[in-house]
């Protein structure tokens, strides 16, 4: 089996979501001092790649520790996005080549390229973002959760985040956010984890994601 890493590394100088503390990584015990290492760790919930919980926007929703980690796990399927620019819309048009297998996938993750643009300035600028009818075909379908290789699923200056809300009201679906290489998956359904952290009162946490392909 071949596993292909999708997470983007957790560096003191990476990018975040403006206006978020950068993280940081402090050593607290040396080889020297102590005679080991030890690192803590000090960083949003929602930083590098990582994923939602409905409780991050609604307190009576649920939260990622409540969820069976069956919810992390599951098939899953590229949706190529490359033809779409900054600010453009990716519509159902986007699944219709591969409406079959995107119908028996439990995650959807969204390939734009935007990753491209990482510890850049336009990374935080117009990127594109998937419409409601695609959101609603999500819900509707029983995804278990919808991945971007962007630090978004709104656009920046919707404050109102739209489709953040629309998606985690109603049922207990994930959003994964700055993920990497979905352009060395290829083509069809795959296996596909996203492991949160699990602590108190998850409203989202950092994942370790990865694509596992069966070698040919």
């Amino acid at each position: 089996m071949k596993i292909i890493d999708l997470t983007q590394l957790i560096t003191a100088s990476m990018p975040v979501y403006p206006g978020t503390e950068p993280p940081h990584l402090t050593v607290a015990n040396t080889y020297e001092t102590d005679g080991f290492r030890e690192t803590l760790l000090s960083f949003f919930s929602h930083t590098g790649t990582h994923m939602d919980a409905p409780f991050h926007l609604f307190g009576d929703r649920t939260k990622l520790n409540e969820m069976p980690a069956a919810q992390f796990v599951g098939k899953a399927l590229v949706i190529p996005c490359m033809q779409y620019g900054a600010g453009e819309e990716i519509g159902m048009e986007a699944l219709a080549p591969v409406r079959r297998l995107a119908d028996e996938a439990d995650f959807l993750l969204f390939h734009t390229g935007w990753s491209r643009y990482w510890g850049k300035a336009e990374y935080f600028g117009d990127y594109p973002v998937p419409s409601l009818e695609v959101c609603r075909y999500a819900l509707e379908s029983g995804k278990k959760g919808l991945g971007f290789d962007t630090i978004g699923i709104d656009p920046i200056a919707d404050e109102g985040l739209t489709r953040h809300r629309l998606l985690l009201s109603q049922r207990d679906i994930v959003i994964i956010e700055n993920l990497t290489n979905l352009d060395k998956i290829g083509e069809g359904l795959f296996l596909f984890a996203a492991l949160p952290l699990k602590y108190e009162n998850a409203d989202g946490a950092p994942v370790r994601a990865v694509a596992m392909l069966e070698e040919e």
